[in-house]
């Protein structure tokens, strides 16, 4: 498959989902909007555990017993790093009126923007080590295997494009503008795989580190902010439902592909 065509599918997913402002007048119904966060939990976490972790373990089963510790040694890391870019960044959660990282003058929208932002460098990474392990590993990663996570991580941008902007319109920005810093949002994802890739490709060594360090980081945004955004206000078993479903599509898509 194509680099630059799997690099850019998840990119794909996000443009399409904000394009939604286009056409829809209102926010998504709330229970809508914790099904869809729940859905995209479920995926990452699939995906971390079926195209990140268990190929880290595999590329590392020279190590007898101890094809653990890249696997665990990245995670902690990915865990770390994202812990301390949560700390630095500024960023607005949806739904929240609290800032959180370090003080800033920004803008709420901006803020907004920042938070989603940061949720998908980890998954740019991913996308981008896969690759990576794809180009220069030994067989642990296969191309359909590369493929079903570039998709599945586009599919739960999608719902996550309108999500971010339907929000910025409501925010009285245009919708053309709320359509761009959406779409924008997702600039990252590619820009950061051609960023791991490049790096990963002169250090061969350090695959299983950096394909358990992108899992890690996408499971502290699943901890950190999606389930408990799926969670927060009136009792509802709607994220449950969606994280269940998102997790069995990306482990489908996973198994029948890889």
């Amino acid at each position: 498959m194509d680099l630059a065509v799997g690099v850019l599918i998840p990119f794909i997913g996000t443009a399409l989902g904000s394009a939604c402002v286009l056409f829809v007048k209102n926010r998504i119904n709330l229970l809508v909007q914790k099904g869809l966060i729940g859905f995209a939990s479920g995926v990452m976490t699939a995906a971390a555990v079926w195209s990140l972790l268990i190929p880290a373990i595999d590329m590392s089963r020279h190590m007898g017993k101890l094809s653990i510790v890249p696997a665990a040694v990245g995670f902690g890391v990915g865990i770390s790093f994202l812990l301390l870019m949560d700390r630095l960044i500024p960023h607005l959660h949806i739904d929240s009126i609290t800032p959180e990282g370090m003080h800033s003058t920004l803008k709420n929208s901006t803020l907004f923007i920042l938070a989603v932002t940061l949720h998908n460098l980890p998954e740019g990474m991913a996308v981008g080590v896969i690759f990576a392990g794809l180009r220069n590993g030994d067989g642990a990663i296969t191309a359909a295997g590369a493929l079903a996570l570039s998709i599945g991580i586009a599919i739960q941008n999608f719902p996550e494009g309108a999500i971010i902007s339907l929000p910025l319109r409501s925010e009285g920005l245009s919708r053309g503008k709320a359509f761009l810093y959406g779409t924008l949002t997702g600039i990252v994802e590619p820009a950061g795989a051609l960023i791991t890739i490049l790096f990963a490709g002169v250090m061969v060594a350090v695959l299983p580190y950096m394909l358990s360090f992108a899992a890690g980081s996408m499971l502290y945004v699943v901890v950190e902010e999606l389930i408990p955004e799926a969670s927060e206000g009136e009792h509802s078993n709607i994220g449950t439902v969606g994280f269940a479903a998102g997790f069995l599509v990306m482990m489908s898509l996973d198994v029948m592909l890889g």
